[in-house]
């Protein structure tokens, strides 16, 4: 029996019995019941607000978040339309966020268990699954993007490496594959331990990277003459102006979409909800705005400089004439990245994989398997393929709208935030989230017609204009059908904590 195991039992906890895993609490089953999954103890939770605040110092200046904002430059957007549409992003994802976090605060529960509450003990693979499957090809594709930033490091310092570019395999160069392989294995080391030191890695790391675009954001300012370009040469007028900020708002928040929706998975050992909404406030709207700033100084000065818009600031990093500098740099957006995919990218197919094979898997198996997916998918092909990342990746991350809807709107409008956490881990056809079969008839039924609007709105040409709403339209129909299809049992009245089947928090 585990250590967490047997804390479980502690407390007053009801005895435990056996299962092919060790010993799980009395009422739970192994099927559903580990101590990855279990409910954290509100004694001992380690995740203040600086933690919290961490996560989005390191997500939020990601080289696919800096592709992404220095394109709306590239698009025609002027800098005071980039600024407007972070604000109006920034205040809606606090408070999305907030209200996600605040969930796993109460509960203590992961996102994989959180979602049984609307879909079901069995239900909730679905939901999982899908937020898993993102999560994995993109941890994949961004530790390719990190690796190409390793590769340039490493030729700037040893030219003669160079040479192995000649030679690929798979579709990928010989100095590829090493800088790849690198950080892939980096990355299993780092999650092998656990979110404590998943915790302590990004503490370190978002000092060291805000420092770093901001030195180089001054850097280019002063390259610049301390000016900037205000756009890049034909600026949006009039409806189009607005219609395009309202966009880049929306598609802003899409990105996060995975994150709001897993968003508990780290807010589960937070030390209360107060931490929570001090590390969002410090890490959205002022880390955003940083963000922002720093976006519009690097693609303004970029251009005044030669009329080109950079596509990431590694096409600046690269251009620093000192060595030693480089390095250092280089080095910085590469801890990001890894920062990046631990928390975006790796937590949440962990927890997936737990919760598929609970009796199987704990969190450094899951971890592994997890890597191991991310590799063999070959994630450079699937990056180099605009139409695998636009309806593959595109089609999946518009379901995670319709999965945020039914989820929030059971949460907060329906049950009113009382849930019965022992339930969550029992296979008791009277439990509060058994349902039929362990499946919620009604979630699915909200599910599935808003999933295929959503899908159809973000990838078909003819919706193109308002595509960028997907994630928007689909999480609110899909919620409003929740709430209003007939046949809904009536919601539990008791709200009761899951401390008696608890584990210490990480």
């Amino acid at each position: 029996m585990t250590t967490a195991q047997n804390a479980a039992r502690t407390d007053g906890a009801p005895p435990a019995t056996d299962s092919p895993q060790g010993a799980v609490p009395a009422g739970t089953s192994p099927r559903l019941y580990s101590p990855d999954l279990a409910p954290t103890k509100k004694a001992g939770r380690s995740w203040g607000g600086y933690n919290v605040f961490t996560l989005w110092a390191n997500d939020v200046h990601s080289l696919g978040n800096y592709a992404f904002a220095i394109g709306l430059f590239a698009l025609g957007m002027a800098v005071w339309d980039i600024l407007i549409a972070f604000v109006l992003a920034s205040v809606f994802l606090f408070v999305l966020l907030s209200l996600s976090g605040y969930m796993g605060s109460k509960t203590g529960v992961p996102f994989p268990v959180m979602s049984r509450i609307a879909f079901g003990v069995r239900g909730a693979q679905l939901p999982a699954v899908i937020r898993g499957g993102v999560a994995i090809a993109w941890f994949g594709i961004q530790t390719y993007l990190a690796s190409s930033v390793l590769s340039a490091l490493l030729v700037a310092l040893a030219p003669g490496i160079k040479s192995w570019e000649q030679h690929s395999a798979l579709g990928l160069s010989a100095l590829g594959w090493l800088s790849f392989m690198i950080l892939w294995v980096v990355q299993v080391l780092i999650v092998s331990y656990g979110m404590d030191v998943i915790r302590k890695y990004i503490a370190v790391a978002a000092p060291a990277v805000l420092i770093t675009m901001l030195a180089l954001a001054v850097w280019m300012f002063a390259k610049a003459d301390w000016s900037i370009a205000l756009d890049a040469g034909t600026p949006f007028t009039g409806a189009d102006r607005w219609l395009n900020i309202l966009e880049a708002a929306a598609l802003w928040v899409v990105i996060y979409g995975t994150f709001v929706l897993n968003f508990c998975d780290f807010t589960r050992s937070a030390k209360s909800n107060r931490s929570i909404l001090l590390g969002n406030l410090v890490g959205i709207p002022v880390n955003m705005l940083f963000f922002a700033g720093i976006v519009v100084v690097l693609s303004g000065a970029q251009f005044r400089l030669d009329g080109k818009v950079i596509t990431s600031p590694s096409d600046i990093v690269q251009t620093i004439p000192s060595t030693p500098l480089l390095v250092l740099a280089s080095l910085s957006l590469i801890l990001l990245t890894v920062a990046v995919n631990l928390m975006a990218n790796f937590v949440a197919p962990v927890y997936t994989l737990v919760n598929l094979f609970p009796r199987k898997l704990d969190f450094r198996r899951a971890g592994v398997v997890s890597a191991v997916i991310g590799l063999v998918i070959l994630p450079w092909n699937l990056y180099d393929s605009p139409v695998v990342v636009e309806y593959f990746l595109g089609g999946l991350g518009a379901l995670l709208g319709p999965v945020f809807g039914i989820v929030m709107a059971d949460y907060w409008l329906l049950r009113r935030t009382k849930v019965h956490v022992p339930h969550l881990y029992s296979e008791d056809p009277q439990a509060s989230y058994a349902y039929r079969g362990g499946i919620n008839p009604r979630a699915v039924a909200a599910f599935v017609p808003s999933a295929a609007i959503a899908v159809v709105i973000a990838l078909a040409p003819y919706f193109s204009g308002i595509s960028g709403f997907s994630w928007f339209i689909g999480g609110l129909l899909a919620g409003l059908l929740h709430m209003v299809l007939p046949g809904r049992a009536a919601c539990p009245t008791d709200d009761i904590d899951g401390e008696s089947i608890a584990v210490p928090s990480a």
